[in-house]
Parts: structure tokens; C-alpha cells; sequence
């Protein structure tokens, strides 16, 4: 202890915004010639990211003077309730969803010995059997661990299955869990219309029997998995949660009542900041919900159950599936998640493995047990980017939650195909920044792994298929590539030409090297050489397409030449590692059929590339 405080960075001028500006235009304007300096307008332009639903991402926030309110308080956008200091501040909950009961029930088991304090049942043909459940959570003490089951296929035999469950314990009204019911969720996934009166029956019986259960689980994870943006996932939950509120109240359920019975299911992903406020902002929005539905000001609070997004999961270099689900879960925590599911690293390969489920369940434990994020609230609070990133959310999420109420409620919207039409749009717009890697993909877009071994789990049951929202992977487009290649004989192979010494080279080579295996295309090369010691180098190897590597300086010198050789040599394809105009000929484009380039449309490359390799589709 000393007697004064410790001020950090005390010695120090505190800089204003006008010095910070004067930085940023002494960076961005170094290597700009006089008369053509960006204006600050300019460069914050420049600097400002824009999401694809449309967010701005300021390079620079500051303190302002807003009231941040308090967590446990409506409206809740610091969290639901007020933690206390508690290890575990969420439920560690596992997905179980093998059809092999008897090996269903040992993992259960295994769980809850090793830190798991909830469960997740899926209950389908191709999961768990509804008639297997009670053997499934033999065992399991249900007054101790939150259940909760839910299904693709026929949600009342899932709640009547865990219900079952329940009574026979006899402690019925100690259980905890919800019952899975998501009449427009489930509308959503298959392409039928949806049906309310099992849903409206188990509200009724969780009310009389299950008190400190939930019956609903609102699931924005079928948007999500289709591809919808985060502005669309919270406008869909809400306008749900309001089209059940308003069910339920034509029956006689009040919506403070409903409310009791209702938890969201939202995605969690590697977008760290992005997650946070998303919870955040669901909360807001459900609050605001509340409030005008007459419910009490202290019951207005949204229960998550945040699930890592099985969109985000690649199948190729699985392993950093770890990293993604490590930052999932610490975004999901931090924005005041109830409950978090960790879907295992292989789920893209098959059924999880021993040693995948505890990596799923350790990644949380890690987080409550040893880093104690549960023991703080609302830890993003307070930061003015994710404060900026919350109000965006609710502001556009609320706005679109208002085309949907005008359309007619969530129920006409995915009838008349609005639903699906706006996460078109979102998927394509994505689309475009994977394919140019703006939106990289760690281990598949960028920085592939070469040579990997297969995964070694068991396939899952073929699963049925539905008729509403598609499901689809961000990865599955370069994941396409990789199959291509790997089922073709003899294996496809792009010749890189280095031209002068490897300080010349190296850098464009191993850019585009990269970029060829991102499919797994073999890359076979040479280093200096003149032309002809080129042209024979790639007739060994029986090579159609050549990318030239190399600077600028060695590509005005060299490039024309080596380009017109390999063309009179009978090579279909040449291409430049950087831009035609480097090389100074009026007639680059002549010889030099195109260009690789950071920014490039990759994912269009690669497939273009295996089309005129003959590799079949």
C-alpha cells in the first residue's frame, strides 16, 4: 500500500479528439502526393466498417453522458438479474441428441459428475426417441439440474416425453427446464403453417404443474443456422414472442403470466462485441414488449439460452471450432446469458466423442471456474462500442419488428415469404464477403491446413428433410472446393512461376499459394530461371495454368516474356500475382489472361479454376 493512489498514465496530457484526428490524417496521408490529402471526413469514412445488416463501426468511441441504468432493473439491457457473485451465474448446459439411449444416458451421467449443471434433449428420428428419454435421464435427479428437450420433428411428443419424466419423480413442482414448444419456429424449418393448440395446452399445464418451468423456448437458432443477420434474428424472436403472447391472452393466459412461461434460444458466435449486444438488446426489445403488454416492471426480463452457432462451425480444420466456441462462450456470458450450450468441435463430422463433449463442457468451466467472468455483471457495460452496437440493434431490430406487426405478425410473414426473402438478401450479401475473404474463415478461407487427417466419429442418422429454411454453414462453399479436389484423379495442380530472386517473389508466392489451397489445389513451382527454363519446368509437370510471381520492378522486366513463352508452349491459362498494369506493356492483357489480388473474389476463383481443370462438380 502506498500513501497516495497509483494514476495510471498521470504523467500524461489527456489527448482530444482533434489530436487523435490529426494522427490519424498524419498516417493515412504520409504516402499521398501534395494537393491529394484526405480530409478527415475522408478518413473517417475510410475507417468506418459497415456490417452486413447495415451497422456502422465507428473507428473511435468516447464517454458520453447517457444514464446506463443498472443490471436486474428494467430494462434490462445490463442483464435480467442482478448476479450476486456466484461461480456459476449461467447454466453449463450439454446438447445431447444420440440415438443410442444406452450411451446417451452414460454422457448424461458424465456431465453432470463433471460440471455440466444442465441438459439439452433433442428429441427427433434422428436424435433422441421420444419413448428413450426417461432411460436417457435415468438417473438424473431433475429438482437438481435444469431439463430441457426440444424438436425438429413433433414438439408435443418431446414435452409429453419430459413431462412424463417429471411426474414420475414426484417432485414436479421443483423441476426446472423448459418444454421446447416453438409453434412458428417450428413453421419456420418445415414450411407448414404452424400450430398453436399443443403449445397453448403445455403453457397451461407448466402454469399449474411445472411453476419453476418454462414451456416455450422461442428459437431464433433455425434463423440463424438459415442465414439471417443479427438485426433479422432479434426481430424474428420478438415478433414470435409477441404472436404467442397474443395466442395465449385469447385464451385467458394474461401476459404477465405468459411471460413466466417464455425463454429465447439465441445464437452466440465469434463475433465477440456483436454477441454481446445482441443479448443485450433482446432483452431491451422483450422489455419494451412488456411494458406495453401491462406486464409488472420487475418480470419484463428475458431468459437466454445462448447456443455457439452452428453456422459458424467448419468441418475442415476443426479444431479452431475450439477458439470460435472459447469466444462464444465468453461473448454469451458476458452479455448475461442464463444458460450456454458449447456445440462440440466435430459436430460438422458426425455424432461428438467422448473427449468433444468434455472440451464443449471444459470451455465453460474454464470461463465460471477460473477466469470467474460469472461473478461480474454486465462487464461490457459501459463500453461505448458496445453500447453504440446495442442501440443499433434494438433501433433496427425494433423497426423491422414493425414491417412484420404491419404485414401482419410473424405468422403472415413467413406464410407470404417475407421471412425467407430478407435472409436471402442477407445470405447473398454475405456471401459476397466470404467469397472475397473480407469476412475470413479461420483454417478455411484463410490459412488452410494442409494434409488433415479425418476426424474419426460416428455419422449421424440421416436426418429428415424439411421444407421451409435451409440450414447452411458459412464454410460449406470452400468446403465444396476441398471435396472437388479431393475426389478428383489425378489431383488438380496450378504452376507457380517465381520470377527473380525469393525477396522478389516470396511474398505474392505465398499469398497465392494460400489461396490455392484454400481448395486443396497442388501448387508445383520454380524460382528464377529464364523462359525457356520456365516453359520446360511446367511441361514436366503437364501444368495448364500458370500464376506468374513476383514485384513489380521484376514483373516489368520479366513478365511479358515469361507470359508470351509459356502461351507459345501450349499453357491455356496465365495469370499475374497482383495487377496487369505492374509489368508497363501496353499488351498485358494480351498474354496475361488475369490476375490474382487481395480482394479478389476467391471462392469464385477457385471454382472457375477446377471448371477449366475438368474437375467435375
Amino acid at each position: 500500500m502506498t500513501e497516495s493512489p497509483l494514476t495510471l498514465a498521470g504523467d500524461f496530457d489527456a489527448p482530444s479528439r482533434q489530436d487523435w484526428e490529426t494522427e490519424v490524417l498524419r498516417v493515412l496521408n504520409r504516402r499521398r502526393p501534395e494537393g491529394k490529402e484526405l480530409s478527415i471526413e475522408q478518413a473517417m469514412k475510410r475507417l468506418t466498417t459497415t456490417t452486413v445488416d447495415g451497422l456502422a463501426i465507428d473507428p473511435l468511441y468516447t464517454r458520453d453522458d447517457r444514464d446506463l441504468g443498472h443490471p436486474g432493473v428494467t430494462p434490462f439491457t445490463r442483464g435480467a438479474s442482478l448476479r450476486t457473485g456466484a461461480i456459476h451465474a449461467w447454466d453449463i448446459t450439454q446438447l445431447h441428441e444420440d440415438p443410442d439411449a444406452a450411451f446417451s444416458n452414460a454422457a448424461v451421467l458424465a456431465d453432470l459428475t463433471r460440471g455440466a449443471t444442465s441438459l439439452w434433449l433433442r428429441v427427433d428420428p434422428d436424435a433422441i426417441a421420444a419413448a428413450d428419454v426417461a432411460g436417457v435421464l435415468a438417473g438424473v435427479f431433475p429438482e437438481l439440474a435444469r431439463l430441457r428437450v426440444s424438436s425438429r420433428t413433433d414438439q408435443d411428443a418431446a414435452a409429453r416425453a419430459l413431462a412424463a419424466f417429471w411426474r414420475a419423480s414426484g417432485k414436479a413442482d421443483q423441476v426446472g427446464g423448459n418444454l421446447g414448444l416453438d409453434a412458428l419456429g417450428h413453421a419456420a424449418l418445415t414450411g407448414e403453417p404452424p400450430e398453436f393448440g399443443p403449445q397453448r395446452e403445455w403453457v397451461g399445464t407448466t402454469l399449474t404443474e411445472f411453476g419453476k418451468a418454462r414451456a416455450i423456448a422461442v428459437d431464433s437458432l433455425v434463423y440463424d443456422d438459415a442465414g439471417a443477420g443479427d438485426v433479422d434474428v432479434l426481430a424474428f424472436a420478438i415478433a414470435s414472442g409477441v404472436e404467442y403472447l397474443r395466442d395465449l391472452e385469447a385464451t385467458g393466459i394474461a401476459p404477465a403470466e405468459a411471460f413466466r412461461t417464455i425463454a429465447f434460444r439465441v445464437p452466440a458466435n465469434a463475433d465477440q462485441f456483436m454477441t454481446i449486444a445482441r443479448l443485450r438488446a433482446l432483452r431491451r426489445l422483450w422489455a419494451r414488449v412488456g411494458e406495453v403488454s401491462g406486464v409488472p416492471a420487475g418480470a419484463r426480463g428475458a431468459v437466454q439460452l445462448a447456443v455457439t452457432s452452428w453456422r459458424m462451425i467448419t468441418r475442415d480444420d476443426p479444431w479452431v471450432n475450439l477458439l470460435r466456441g472459447t469466444i462464444a462462450t465468453f461473448a454469451a456470458a458476458a452479455g448475461g446469458a442464463e444458460s450456454i450450450t458449447v456445440l462440440p468441435h466435430d459436430t460438422a463430422w458426425g455424432l461428438p466423442t467422448d473427449f468433444s463433449r468434455r472440451m464443449a463442457r471444459n470451455i465453460q468451466l474454464l470461463a465460471a471456474e477460473e477466469s470467474n467472468l460469472g461473478r461480474v455483471a454486465d462487464p461490457a457495460g459501459g463500453s461505448w462500442y458496445v453500447e453504440s452496437l446495442t442501440d443499433q440493434l434494438a433501433g433496427r431490430a425494433w423497426a423491422r419488428f414493425g414491417e412484420i406487426e404491419a404485414a401482419g405478425g410473424m405468422t403472415a410473414a413467413l406464410a407470404d415469404g417475407r421471412v425467407a426473402e430478407w435472409i436471402d438478401a442477407t445470405v447473398a450479401a454475405r456471401g459476397v464477403r466470404l467469397a472475397n475473404r473480407r469476412q475470413p474463415i479461420t483454417g478455411v478461407s484463410m490459412f488452410p491446413a494442409v494434409n488433415e487427417t479425418p476426424l474419426d466419429v460416428r455419422p449421424r442418422p440421416e436426418s429428415p428433410v424439411f421444407g421451409g429454411l435451409a440450414p447452411r454453414r458459412d464454410s460449406e462453399v470452400f468446403e465444396g472446393l476441398r471435396d472437388r479436389v479431393a475426389a478428383a484423379d489425378p489431383q488438380p495442380q496450378v504452376f507457380l512461376a517465381c520470377l527473380g530472386a525469393r525477396r522478389d517473389f516470396g511474398p505474392r508466392e505465398q499469398f497465392t499459394a494460400n489461396v490455392l489451397q484454400v481448395a486443396g489445389i497442388g501448387h508445383p513451382s520454380s524460382e528464377g530461371g529464364t523462359a525457356s527454363e520456365i516453359v520446360a519446368q511446367v511441361r514436366a509437370t503437364g501444368a495448364r495454368i500458370v500464376i506468374l510471381c513476383s514485384s513489380a520492378k521484376v514483373y516489368a522486366a520479366q513478365a511479358i516474356e515469361v507470359a508470351s513463352a509459356l502461351k507459345d508452349a501450349g499453357v491455356a491459362t496465365v495469370l499475374i500475382a497482383g495487377r496487369r498494369t505492374e509489368t508497363g506493356a501496353d499488351n498485358a492483357a494480351e498474354v496475361i489472361d488475369g490476375e490474382i489480388f487481395d480482394g479478389m473474389d476467391v471462392a469464385g476463383f477457385l471454382a472457375g479454376t477446377l471448371d477449366e481443370l475438368g474437375v467435375d462438380r
